[in-house]
Order: C-alpha cells, then structure tokens, then sequence
C-alpha cells in the first residue's frame, strides 16, 4: 500500500521597492505559485490568511519594518447600506451586470486605459500593454469571472476580475469609467459584488488591503461589516483612527516565522 504527499508550496520573498501606498516606505511582499490540482484549495486557504492573487501567484505584505497593510473583507451578513450608498445604488439602476468568463477585450482595455490615466498615471500598472493586460485576466488557474456593467447603450462602463472562493469572491481588480463621477461606479462595484455573494450564499467579499494613513484606500472603511486580518485572525474593524501606519522594527515577524504560522490546505489523497 503507497500513500504519496504532495509537495509543499515554496514561499519566497521580493526584493524592496518603494511602496505605492505610504511615501517613504518600502514595500517586500511573501509570494508563493498558484498552479497544478491544488491551486484552487491553496488559495482559498492563503486568502482567508491575507493573502491575494495575481495571476497564478499569491502574495502578501511582509515589509521588514512596517505592518501597515491590512487585508480586508466586508461580512455580508453584517452590511447595511449607508443612506449615501443607497443612493448610489438608485443612481446607477440602469447598469446591467453581465458575468463572463476570464477572457479580456479590446473594449475592457480601452476603458481600462481610460481609468489608469485618470486615475493612476503614475502608478506600478500605468505602462501596461494589451498583452499584460489580457494576460491579468486570463491567466488564472482557479473559477474566475469578468463582471461587466453595461449602460442602457450597451456602453461599457465598468468591469472587474473576480475570483469565486469557497467563502466568498475576492475582488481582484477593478475598473470604471473615471467621466462618470456622479455614478460612484468604484462604490457601486463593492454594493453589486456583496449583492452577488448574498445570491450565492457566500459570506464574504474580499477587497484587498486596507493602509491606515493611504488616502488611496480611504474608501474602503466607508462599508460596514468590515473585518481586518490583524495578528492572524480577522477582526471587526473598529474606528479608522485606532489603527496606525507608524514604522517600528520590531512590528514585522522574521520572514521564518511568517512562513511557520501560515496553514496549508489537506491535499493528501486517498490511501493506494
């Protein structure tokens, strides 16, 4: 009788650059491979401990003397529209979802250059070709979908990367048309994708990372039922103020030790 194990994941560390979110700082992220019959328990067991996919890898923070990035989540049992979210709702009752499989379009990255240089001219992602592009949609190894929105003209004017976990869909990445201000479209993506997991009976949407002190995801802590992953597990989030974003370098564990906290998925097979 031979019962083989599976391989363990092999996890690594980038080399330092600067962080996109605090001025000042720099960045290293804990990544690991998304690939072969496993990568789907992989990452839903990385993501319910912070980490995030690109593509077929999965990363983290683990900046050498900061802690600031904390993943984020909202539980849709525990979200309540606020009055003005309501009214982005309202306000965009036009917008038809069209859910696809992962597969770019010239029409997708038309409006997703369109956002970046409105939006993010000088960020990491600014000098991304058609080819990259279509390259972070379709290179998945697990369920994903494209979420469109549509206009009443068939107009494209927003779309997002989602992946379907077992407890709920991670919001990869999102786009919308940055003339339509009055829309909140970047709002009204997170109010659909909690309407989709309430439909599916998931609990939770995943936003990515929240920074404490990064206007850029000042947005994020507007939705209630937020939870934080801080000190390995995930927390209610309390008032936006009781976190900081200071530097310190003892808040950051060895690299080493991160790794030998992180819980891998059961993938043994049956007995031969």
């Amino acid at each position: 009788m031979r019962h083989s194990l599976p391989l363990a994941p092999q996890f690594y560390v980038t080399a330092p650059q600067p962080c996109p979110y605090l001025e000042g700082r720099m960045e290293r992220k804990l990544f690991t491979s998304l690939q072969g019959e496993t990568a789907e328990q992989l990452n839903n067991t990385l993501s319910k401990q912070g980490f995030r996919r690109s593509q077929n890898v999965l990363y983290r923070p683990s900046c050498a003397d900061c802690a600031a990035c904390l993943s984020a989540r909202i539980d849709v049992s525990a979200f309540t529209p606020s009055k003005s979210q309501r009214r982005v709702i309202k306000r965009n009752a036009d917008i038809e979802r069209r859910a696809t499989s992962p597969w770019a379009t010239e029409e997708q990255y038309a409006l997703f250059r369109r956002y970046l240089d409105s939006r993010h001219a000088d960020g990491g992602m600014a000098d991304m070709d058609v080819f990259e592009f279509a390259a972070m949609i379709e290179e998945t190894p697990i369920r994903s979908r494209v979420v469109e929105y549509v206009d009443a003209d068939g107009g494209l004017r927003a779309a997002g990367l989602t992946d379907v976990l077992d407890d709920g869909v991670s919001m990869v990445y999102s786009f919308y048309d940055p003339t339509m201000e009055r829309r909140s479209l970047g709002t009204y993506l997170i109010l659909d994708h909690i309407e989709i997991a309430r439909q599916a009976g998931l609990p939770y949407v995943y936003l990515g990372y929240w920074v404490p002190g990064s206007p850029k995801m000042g947005y994020k802590c507007k939705f209630s039922g937020l939870e934080l992953y801080h000190n390995g597990t995930w927390q209610r989030m309390r008032q936006p103020s009781d976190y900081d974003s200071t530097t310190h370098p003892l808040k950051s564990d060895p690299i080493a030790e991160q790794v030998a906290n992180i819980t891998l998925p059961d993938t043994r097979g049956p007995l031969r």
